[in-house]
């Protein structure tokens, strides 16, 4: 009960940040992209692109760490923790050290040959490259101190902080608005700044609050758990690197046989996709440390319980969205491009679909890291990250439509990649099956089902047009909820939402 409402409350807090910082990031990358101009602002992104690159080691090394420290805190071993944060501490480091060389280097050939950049820019995106490389650096050593809020579940500071840093990123565009000096350069070298800034803020934060916070590599690293860590992330990062290599292949093939039109179309689909996913994604963010904690503490059970319902709440939350999108998408997306490229309706559709079956098994995916043995999972999904690639060449080759490449994606990525997490949550943590159909797959059907068939009822009476929009969206919604309400949520998950409301209802009264 108390893990429960511990995540309600987390995902609450979450989604306020996110509202918070979305508008102020809109708006601040308004007044960049007026005061650097499009060329500069262009430039900018391109030297950001290329150290982005390498994110990729840094983010395994992160969702190592995350797991490492909320499994500790789960089993409430202090001594383990403090060994961890250390090894975490000296990882770090060398992570960021490593990475300030190789970007370095980088920088030579990317300046000589790789990048199109303006001659008369050169030199200012040399600096802007080199402020980056800086922040970047800052960025890898926050991440032990990340992990410790995500381990303690403190998602208070953890938005207070996401806050801090969109301000500071407003204040940033102002002095670049009103700087008589080269705006690029300043934007570069405030960024690094605020990158600092948030590295102190979050150090002094932690080792204030929490005891293992402690830095002393001599006294608490230990080789073997920093061997464990490092094999750990190296699985993790094989996972992610082929599915980015898959997802970006899948455009470089659509690119080579039909060229640019359908890759504005693919990314289109994509930036729709990951609107629509904010909201699940804030919520597993808020679960994800609840669920390793509970594996750490000896609560098998709880973890696999909170996975279940992670899974179903997952789905709903993407759902919600998706539905009325799903019926509407060719009249929302003419008032929002006017000028809708071939194909994009279609992509978006069926992106979303795969998005879809995803969610159903994600938090799964959390309960076998949890566990810790990822190392089959890994391998397996790394082959089938990168097993439609070819597919999808051939049948391109043989003449076949472009909508294809999304579903070969649906079939492995969705429901083969869907099994493999089933069959290695039943493997590794001894889940049951038939409690991931009753208590997830059954309901998430119907759930979805039968609101999309009432939302498409008002598309058969009326035209295209506003009012058919708010007729679709009206009927999918009550539809939606009635049907959660009714069959969706068990009693014991609608008596913890009437408490967070509760909760909330007073805590506005009192204010």
């Amino acid at each position: 009960m108390q893990s429960i409402n511990r995540v309600i409350k987390n995902t609450g807090i979450l989604y306020a940040k996110m509202g918070i910082t979305v508008f102020i990031s809109l708006f601040t990358t308004r007044l960049i992209l007026n005061s650097l101009g499009a060329n500069d602002y262009g430039v900018f992104n391109i030297v950001g692109g290329s150290i982005a690159m390498l994110g990729f080691l840094n983010a395994s090394m992160a969702s190592a760490t995350q797991r490492f420290m909320s499994y500790a805190e789960g089993a409430g071993n202090v001594e383990k923790l403090i060994s961890i944060f250390n090894v975490s501490m000296v990882l770090h480091f060398l992570i960021a050290l490593i990475m300030g060389i190789v970007l370095l280097g980088m920088g030579y050939f990317l300046f000589n040959g790789v990048l199109n950049i303006p001659s008369d820019r050169v030199s200012a995106a040399k600096m802007v490259y080199y402020f980056m490389i800086v922040s970047t650096m800052f960025t890898v050593m926050t991440v032990p101190y990340d992990a410790v809020l995500n381990a303690h579940e403190n998602m208070l500071y953890y938005s207070i902080i996401g806050i801090v840093q969109s301000l500071l990123k407003l204040g940033v565009a102002y002095v670049v608005v009103f700087t008589v000096s080269d705006k690029l350069i300043i934007y570069g070298l405030l960024m690094a700044l605020v990158s600092l800034v948030i590295m102190v803020l979050m150090r002094v934060y932690c080792h204030r609050k929490y005891t293992e916070c402690r830095i002393s590599p001599k006294k608490y690293f230990q080789i073997s758990l920093m061997k464990e860590m490092t094999g750990f992330a190296g699985w993790s990062f094989m996972g992610t690197s082929t599915s980015m290599l898959g997802n970006y292949g899948f455009s470089i093939v659509l690119n080579h046989f039909f060229g640019a039109v359908l890759n504005a179309a693919d990314g289109i689909a994509g930036q729709l996709n990951g609107q629509l996913l904010v909201f699940s994604n804030t919520m597993m963010k808020a679960l994800n440390p609840a669920i390793v904690k509970a594996e750490g503490g000896g609560g098998r059970q709880n973890m696999l319980n909170m996975s279940l319902v992670g899974s179903k709440f997952s789905f709903i939350l993407f759902a919600f969205f998706a539905v009325p999108f799903l019926i509407e998408s060719p009249y929302i997306m003419q008032i929002w491009l006017k000028n809708v490229p071939d194909y994009a309706i279609l992509f978006c559709r069926l992106m979303i679909i795969r998005t879809l079956i995803e969610q159903l098994t994600l938090p799964l995916n959390t309960a076998i890291s949890a566990q810790g043995n990822i190392k089959q999972i890994s391998f397996v999904k790394s082959i089938l990250n990168l097993m439609p690639l070819p597919i999808v060449y051939v049948l391109f080759s043989y003449g076949f439509s472009p909508y294809t490449m999304y579903l070969t994606g649906i079939i492995i990525w969705g429901f083969i990649e869907g099994y493999i997490t089933v069959y290695f949550t039943i493997k590794n943590c001894n889940l049951k099956l038939t409690d991931y159909l009753n208590s997830v797959l059954f309901k998430s059907i119907v759930i979805f089902s039968i609101p999309l068939a009432i939302g498409i009822l008002p598309t058969l009476i009326l035209n295209d047009g506003l009012y058919r929009l708010v007729a679709v969206i009206a009927f999918s919604v009550v539809s939606f909820i009635s049907i959660l309400y009714l069959i969706g949520l068990t009693s014991t998950e609608k008596s913890h939402i009437l408490f967070a409301f509760k909760s909330i209802n007073s805590r506005f009264l009192k204010s």
